[in-house]
């Protein structure tokens, strides 16, 4: 599933317009933080499959 420039204008409106200005710096963090969180835990499943 592709998203065009539009289409991703228009997600980052609806977010500006549901969480606001002040809590999307919070939310990105929190998002990076959890996607780092879940990467580190596919590597780490990856490495145990490996093992046995």
């Amino acid at each position: 599933m592709n998203f065009g420039f539009t289409e991703i204008l228009i997600i980052a409106f609806i977010v500006l317009l549901l969480f606001g200005g002040k809590k999307i710096p919070q939310l990105a963090r929190s998002l990076g933080s959890s996607l780092q969180s879940f990467k580190k835990g596919i590597e780490d499943a990856e490495e145990k499959e490996d093992k046995n």
